[in-house]
């Protein structure tokens, strides 16, 4: 089993990325793979809406998306961290995730999808609901903890301080790991979830 974990923070060893780190290494400790790719430290822009997607099955701008999207695909999991700085995601991973999920065909059902925030102080709830609607429009199970998954601190050393902040991301991927193996039971014993999508309203029609 393996799980994708993407850091939206544009420091790749600050609080966000120490967070990450108490997951994976109780992630390892549960025989789980993961994978961490650094988003918040490069150039990455917006959807534009173009479509390119629907025909070429990747976007139209060749950049960390479409290297990231087989990553995705064939990950059991997907793990995004973000820092807060408005009371909201990073704008850098929500670009990233727009396009990766609307770009990729692939299904997401039932692949777990976790997030964990980082703040100073506050605002940390509000991204956290950011990140979890990518999941729930897709058919993926989110993991929780003990607590809403979040630190807090200005470094990663503060980060260090933050001991039920340290003990919630444990417990967090030992919530990921139990859930991505329970989800493998059940595909043997049931076979894999179908969940249709083929029929698209808008309010005119």
């Amino acid at each position: 089993m393996k799980v994708l974990m993407i850091n939206g923070s544009p420091h790749p060893n600050g609080c966000t990325a120490r967070a990450l780190k108490e997951v994976a290494d109780t992630l390892a400790t549960q025989s789980v793979e993961s994978q961490i790719i650094n988003v918040g430290n490069k150039a990455v822009r917006g959807c534009i809406g173009c479509n390119y997607c629907r025909e070429h099955g990747k976007c139209v701008f060749n950049d960390l998306v479409n290297e990231t999207a087989p990553l995705f695909e064939e990950a059991d999991g997907l793990i995004v961290g973000t820092p807060v700085y408005y009371a909201h995601a990073n704008g850098g991973v929500i670009s990233f995730l727009d396009r990766l999920f609307y770009s990729t065909p692939f299904s997401k059902v039932m692949k777990v999808g976790a997030t964990v925030v980082s703040s100073r102080r506050a605002g940390s709830t509000s991204a956290f609901d950011d990140i979890n609607k990518y999941f729930t429009i897709c058919g993926m199970p989110i993991a929780s903890s003990t607590y809403w998954n979040e630190v807090h601190g200005f470094t990663a050393e503060d980060v260090e301080k933050d001991l039920e902040g340290l003990q919630t991301m444990r417990n967090l991927g030992l919530s990921v790991a139990y859930l991505l193996k329970s989800l493998a039971l059940g595909r043997k014993e049931l076979g894999e979830l179908r969940l249709s999508s083929n029929v698209r309203t808008h309010f005119i029609r």
